[in-house]
């Protein structure tokens, strides 16, 4: 977390993890197999509560992204070719760290073609013959909106199919300028208009309106959207946008709350909320919500024909 930040933080958003070998060993498998993950490239405040609980997420296609976010800490730059042994490290690396759940995601690269999904496609191909018991979910960039980009993602089968609207479409120019908030609507409505439980997030203190926060919830949901992740935004250094404001933890319970009311399945919304974060536990949440509905219905379906 930036010093910048310190300052100003609230006591909600103070907290100290401690942690020894867990943490160690998270560190040596990464190292060992030459993989980046998006708690150290993107400076995530969980880092330390992750590693320590022995997982983390899978960043693929490099370290230098192509484009320029103001929110995200990656540094901007020309990345460097697909490693192609890259997806079978990935599957070594969360075999060793006996990960029930892998999430994999990526800089953005807009200059290759297709936007490296192929490389996605074939990282979750590896993970599935290494873990076959393991869930793998994905959270992509927008590959420029290629239908074919997304599909071959898609095709892969992935648990969860998630990309991060990240702010309120006002907000677009300024936070994500290369970005656009119709073209990621239209990324996760694909995903799940091919069957695959969607998934996204967005953070909170960029100076969005309440208004704009319902409005984007409901283009979400609209767009197919049944896993929700909510946030504060922290600066992550000085060079990036500022804080607007800290919410407080009765307010993220609020918009969990209101997400919740509109048909979201699972939500998760608090200050140090990532998309990862307890990312197993979000989908097995879900799992057991859709089982019991299963049961409910058959014991109803019993009840009828008796």
């Amino acid at each position: 977390m930036a010093r910048v930040e310190k300052a100003r933080m609230p006591r909600w958003m103070r907290r100290r993890v401690m942690c020894g070998p867990a943490l160690r060993r998270v560190e040596e498998v990464l190292a060992e197999e030459g993989l980046a993950t998006v708690c150290v490239g993107a400076r995530c405040p969980n880092l330390g509560e992750c590693y320590c609980a022995g997982t983390a997420t899978f960043m693929i296609l490099g370290d230098r992204c192509t484009r320029d976010c103001r929110f995200c800490a990656v540094p901007p730059g020309e990345g460097r070719p697909p490693d192609p042994g890259e997806p079978e490290a990935v599957a070594r690396a969360a075999s060793r760290l006996g990960l029930e759940h892998v999430v994999v995601t990526s800089v953005t690269r807009d200059d290759l073609e297709g936007g490296g999904a192929g490389q996605f496609a074939s990282t979750v191909e590896a993970v599935r013959e290494a873990l076959p018991g393991a869930t793998v979910e994905v959270l992509i960039p927008d590959f420029l909106g290629d239908p074919a980009a997304v599909d071959k993602v898609i095709k892969a089968g992935p648990d969860v199919f998630n990309h991060n609207l990240e702010t309120v479409r006002r907000l677009y120019p300024r936070v994500r300028p290369q970005a656009e908030y119709g073209r990621s609507l239209a990324v996760l409505s694909r995903g799940r208009e091919a069957g695959l439980l969607t998934k996204s997030g967005f953070m909170v203190g960029l100076g969005e309106s309440s208004e704009e926060i319902d409005e984007l919830m409901v283009d979400l949901f609209a767009a197919g959207c049944r896993l929700l992740t909510v946030g504060q935004y922290l600066r992550p250094t000085a060079g990036r946008a500022q804080v607007s404001r800290y919410y407080r933890p009765g307010e993220f319970e609020t918009l969990r709350e209101k997400a919740l009311r509109m048909g979201f399945e699972a939500v998760a919304a608090g200050p140090y909320v990532r998309s990862s974060y307890f990312a197993k536990e979000m989908l097995d949440s879900v799992y057991e919500k859709r089982t019991a509905g299963i049961r409910k219905r058959y014991s109803q379906e019993e009840m009828a024909r008796r």
